[in-house]
């Protein structure tokens, strides 16, 4: 009975992810045709030799960098080779796929999708975000333009809070009220922490002004 339940939950997480990509891309299709007929080719293939790569600003050939290793990882992870992941993506050969290993190609949108619906399945938006900013530098730069390019940021703080939780298996388990308990206090914990590092203004000003009469007192004992 446990396993059926498992595995139901199994079938429902694949079908929500699913859902959820699906309607990620349907839908930046549906804003990319209200923009001036962007599709989801927008973003040129190409392969950058060493001279052409020299041209980029380092901060975009270091966001391709770590696209690249993006790649690397999550292939590795998925236990296939440039030729199993070339196979899967139904291209000719590798070379395309080791030269963005590399940090060495711009390409499509499209494939940027066709990457992340195969490798990041279980949490494809910052993976596909990492890969619009490293190698598609023309719809990075239209996201700049809608606003939206603190995105990565954001996501990334996320990430990083959801894995202080996923790594803690004792707070996983706990019971629903002693869970609110705890996340009472992860939240109150957090605002002294906010405090702490910004004094308010009256703490500086008190800090101001004591400041002073310290530095009016060394001033009057240094005449007598």
């Amino acid at each position: 009975m446990a396993r059926d339940d498992e595995s139901g939950r199994s079938r429902l997480f694949d079908q929500v992810t699913s859902f959820t990509f699906n309607l990620l891309r349907s839908a930046v299709g549906s804003l990319a045709g209200r923009v001036g007929g962007l599709t989801l080719r927008i973003g040129s293939t190409l392969i950058l030799d060493a001279g052409q790569r020299r041209l980029l600003s380092p901060e975009q050939r270091a966001w391709m960098d770590r696209a690249g290793q993006a790649i690397h990882d999550a292939r590795v992870t998925a236990g296939l080779s440039l030729d199993g992941l070339a196979a899967a993506l139904d291209m000719e050969d590798k070379t395309l796929l080791q030269a963005m290993e590399q940090g060495s190609a711009t390409v499509s949108f499209e494939m940027i999708l066709r990457l992340t619906s195969l490798l990041a399945r279980n949490d494809p938006l910052p993976f596909l975000i990492s890969l619009v900013r490293g190698f598609n530098p023309r719809l990075w730069a239209l996201a700049e333009d809608w606003g939206i390019g603190h995105l990565p940021t954001m996501i990334e703080r996320d990430r990083k809070w959801m894995n202080i939780y996923r790594g803690n298996e004792a707070v996983r388990q706990l019971p629903e009220a002693e869970f609110n308990q705890v996340l009472a206090f992860c939240e109150s914990a957090l605002d002294t922490a906010l405090t702490f590092r910004t004094p308010s203004a009256s703490v500086e000003k008190h800090g101001r002004a004591a400041q002073a009469a310290k530095s009016s007192n060394n001033d009057d004992t240094a005449r007598r």
